[in-house]
């Protein structure tokens, strides 16, 4: 196992996908923001079942940035509740994980 993770984050748009990105990538709490654009979600909220088009962010950063990226997404999200799911990095290339490292340090 490596200190990287994944993370998904789900935005109404992609402008606010790539604002807000490119706003945690600055901030290195993300080392990148790849916007997967036109996912559809279906889901439940608030007792209804809504079916949305969203933009999907796969971003990578660190365990050691996870706090700060869990305190920072909700003040730039435009959701009340916005998805942040950190999944762990079992292995990958040695060189990209040192980027990754790099980037968010």
């Amino acid at each position: 196992m490596t200190d990287a993770l994944v993370v998904l984050l789900t935005f109404p748009t992609e402008d606010a996908a790539a604002q807000i990105g490119r706003t945690l990538v600055e901030e290195r709490l993300l080392a990148c923001a790849n916007l997967v654009p036109a996912i559809r979600s279906i889901y439940r909220w608030q007792g209804a079942i809504h079916d949305e088009r969203e933009t999907l962010v796969l971003g990578k950063t660190t365990r050691a940035k996870l706090d700060a990226l869990q305190a920072r997404l909700p003040q730039l999200h435009p959701y009340d509740t916005p998805e942040l799911l950190a999944l762990p990095v079992e292995a990958g290339l040695e060189r990209y994980l040192g980027w990754v490292r790099e980037s968010v340090a």
